[in-house]
């Protein structure tokens, strides 16, 4: 691919944000104290919008219910395009209430799937409002002992509460499904796996499809096969990116492996030149967000290092020689093979981002631009004096 076409393509470029990764955060443990943290809608669309004024790649903040109500969603559409940015996917809550304790869509009792029934759809009235286009759902529904439930019970209950979900669905939009191979639930988890919800993606339509977050994996799994997987099935609708050490531990995009990230990202870019039309046209729809929490780090800093590494994941995927390694691939060739994603991976990526960023009117060094704004510093009083120094969670990690 020419230089030109690769800036073309980087320039298109998007991924949204997550509200509550500008939020009070910590671990299972606790909530570290953040004195810059967001607390209200107001101030993480604030935050959100600060981030993409320095990338130009963050155009949409997607929003957890209930932790981002809000009492006119028109208003909060409004608020939105103030701050540059434009409202993203959904994400309802299904996990934090008392009565999810032995799950959602999938509990014995009708009373608590109704409940979870009628939030998920108080999510598509606020799809309807804002104008998003997506519903990402992520379920901690499971068992922690044998014997708790029955398996195939609970997996029908999933799939008649995701069908009448599905069909509340405004037009043009889509619901993605997320899934976690363990935690909270230790004995089973009801959607665990990419297959599990590509089998439920199959019977509810095609606006159902797999949401890929690539820290929900057991370790050594190898992400990439599954996005080809998925691509190939027309099924890939979305990913949360973060980096993981162990479980989940949502830290920045390639703060750990990135070069995991770069594969993952080499799928994405060959299918979107792919001579199948319908692999192809999958491929241009992925929606991309960052799914982190920042508990050691300014979330807007955070949010911008992420930024540049998921454009620099996407410039070197571009950069691989397609018809040498398509060439080599027909040859047997393993060692010409790997080397063609070896040149492209080693490639410093930083002078073509340079000319995107200077093409698109953004500081060609996001992160340090930022710092010399003086927003941090700006905020974090304001937020101090509002709020005191320690400030509570203002998303779902109270």
């Amino acid at each position: 691919m020419n230089r030109a076409e690769v800036i073309k393509r980087l320039r298109s470029q998007t991924v949204e944000t997550p509200s509550w990764g500008f939020a009070a955060s910590g671990t299972r443990f606790g909530t570290f104290p953040q004195p810059w943290a967001a607390k209200s809608l107001e101030e993480k669309l604030a935050d959100a919008g600060q981030a993409h004024k320095f990338t130009g790649i963050l155009p949409k903040v997607a929003l957890h219910i209930p932790w981002d109500k809000c009492d006119d969603w028109s208003k909060g559409k409004a608020l939105a395009a103030q701050n540059g940015v434009a409202i993203g996917a959904i994400n309802p809550n299904l996990f934090q209430q008392p009565i999810y304790q032995y799950g959602s869509l999938c509990h014995p009792e009708a009373s608590v799937r109704a409940a979870a029934q009628a939030h998920l759809s108080e999510c598509v009235d606020i799809m309807k409002a804002t104008g998003s286009d997506a519903l990402s759902l992520w379920f901690a529904d499971g068992s922690n002992y044998p014997g708790q439930d029955d398996f195939r019970a609970r997996r029908r209950r999933l799939i008649e509460g995701l069908t009448t979900c599905y069909a509340k669905l405004p037009a043009n939009t889509r619901m993605l499904i997320e899934y976690k191979f363990f935690e909270p639930a230790f004995y089973h988890t009801d959607l665990a796996d990419w297959g599990s919800v590509a089998l439920i993606c199959k019977r509810l339509g095609p606006k159902a499809t797999v949401l890929v977050d690539t820290g929900h994996h057991p370790q050594g799994t190898n992400i990439e096969w599954i996005v080809a997987c998925l691509l190939d099935e027309g099924i890939l609708g979305g990913f949360h990116f973060n980096s993981r050490k162990y479980a989940d531990d949502d830290l920045t995009v390639g703060s750990i492996n990135p070069h995991e990230l770069f594969l993952v990202y080499n799928e994405l870019a060959a299918a979107e030149e792919d001579a199948d039309t319908a692999v192809r046209a999958c491929a241009q729809k992925v929606a991309y967000m960052f799914d982190q929490c920042h508990s050691y780090k300014n979330p807007i800093e955070a949010t911008i290092q992420s930024a540049l590494a998921v454009q620099e994941a996407y410039a070197k995927a571009l950069l691989v020689d397609r018809a040498a390694l398509t060439k080599a691939r027909n040859a047997c060739d393993t060692v010409t093979a790997e080397e063609c994603l070896k040149e492209a991976y080693s490639t410093d990526v930083r002078p073509i981002l340079k000319e995107v960023r200077e093409a698109m009117g953004i500081d060609p060094n996001p992160l340090t631009a930022f710092r010399a704004s003086g927003y941090a510093e700006k905020v974090t009083a304001e937020r101090i004096k509002k709020y005191g120094k320690v400030a509570s969670a203002g998303g779902g990690f109270q």
